[in-house]
């Protein structure tokens, strides 16, 4: 079976087409970006085949898919005769609320629950609805799935979820705690456990899913029963243009003393905040590593902030689960940033993680302990495939 499966953000698509017969195989992957601006951008990419790059204005999702169709298919760089050949479409939905606890196949209905979720994630619910309703034009009949990004975290426990404000506001608007980055958390914390020969339903893993989007997951016997995001992807750790943690009040005093209403103050938190609104520098962690090299100190400050944040996480989320079995690193920071790892890795000797700066070294974009081999707690590197996790709750759900 070949399912496509999309990632629609704002004004981009992600996409990876898979053979789902026997082993996964990735037949092509590729970018669709600017979206609705004058130009846009196609790469698409196959095994034993330069990359093939087009130029050209992109109105809109629908599209954008046509071309991601159109290069799939194409007589030279394309991996499938015919658009026939795909049986089915996976997509990445952000935000499915309370509703949703495991992936879905995608009926009215579901598009009704997905759209009623919109009010919690402004940003990317719409974006992965136009992917679906994109296919549904360009493929009608074909079935299409939808995995959320907040469904591994369903499973956290009352206490965790609801926050301190009068509980009338969860009643009526579902305020809570809802994660995110779930599809990854859970993707390389069960693929971790395999290669470790383990039962996850035994263990305990504080997963680390470091990007210009950061969050850290407790995972205790196999669920989730902590995330740092929250209500929105915005608390947490310190990320590349979010704020993550911040006292409620500070935005209480910048809306008196700066004037500033509500969608400055939700651009600022969002988009002007994090490690670029702390370096001034660039929200992108090898531009700042740059700055820091050559004497910037605010750009060496906001590594160690970020740095000191996860740690901190760690040890909390150490403290709720009462013991660690894993420490794992994924994302792209989290994949190829030694320094960061290392900066987060120091002194916790205590907790029974013994990092090994050799094998941490210039360990990037592969799965390898960075643990000590007699390490009580182990620590990895483990690569994350949200799109092939999407990919077999695909196949799982349509066979079914």
């Amino acid at each position: 079976m070949k399912i496509l499966v999309l990632n629609c953000g704002s004004s981009s698509i992600k996409y990876q087409l898979f053979n789902m017969n026997g082993e996964s195989t990735v037949l092509a992957k590729g970018l669709v970006e600017k979206i609705g601006l004058p130009q846009g951008i196609l790469t698409h990419k196959t095994e034993g085949h330069a990359d093939f790059c087009l130029e050209q204005p992109i109105e809109n999702h629908q599209t954008g898919i046509n071309l991601i169709i159109e290069a799939l298919t194409h007589p030279d760089h394309g991996v499938i005769k015919q658009v026939s050949e795909i049986e089915a479409v996976g997509h990445r939905v952000a935000h499915g609320g309370e509703k949703f606890n495991s992936s879905a196949l995608v009926t009215p209905e579901v598009i009704s629950d997905i759209e009623k979720c919109i009010e919690l994630a402004p940003l990317h619910n719409p974006a992965n609805l136009k992917g679906i309703t994109s296919i549904e034009a360009l493929l009608p009949g074909i079935p299409q799935v939808a995995a959320f990004d907040t469904s591994f975290h369903q499973t956290l426990p009352e206490h965790a979820y609801i926050y301190g404000i009068p509980y009338y506001y969860y009643e009526k608007y579902r305020i809570r705690k809802y994660g995110f980055h779930g599809t990854s958390h859970k993707y390389v914390a069960n693929k971790a456990c395999e290669e470790l020969g383990w039962n996850i339903e035994e263990k305990k893993i504080v997963s680390c899913h470091l990007g210009n989007g950061a969050s850290v997951a407790a995972i205790d016997h196999g669920k989730s029963v902590e995330t740092s995001m929250g209500f929105t992807p915005v608390e947490g750790l310190l990320m590349g243009t979010r704020s993550g943690d911040l006292d409620l009040g500070v935005l209480l005093f910048l809306m008196e003393k700066e004037n500033m209403c509500c969608s400055e103050l939700n651009d600022l938190i969002n988009k002007k905040s994090g490690m670029l609104g702390v370096t001034g520098v660039s929200s992108d962690m090898r531009d700042i590593a740059k700055a820091a090299n050559e004497g910037n100190h605010r750009a060496e400050l906001a590594l160690k902030m970020f740095a000191y944040t996860v740690r901190k996480y760690i040890g909390a989320y150490i403290a709720v689960m009462n013991g660690i079995d894993l420490l794992i690193f994924t994302g792209g920071i989290g994949e190829n940033d030694c320094d960061t790892r290392q900066r987060i890795c120091e002194n916790l000797d205590y907790l029974g993680i013994r990092f090994d700066p050799k094998l941490n070294d210039r360990l990037r974009g592969r799965d390898a302990f960075i643990s000590t081999s007699d390490s009580p707690v182990k620590a990895m590197v483990v690569t994350t495939n949200e799109e092939l996790v999407i990919a077999n709750d695909t196949y799982t759900i349509v066979n079914k």
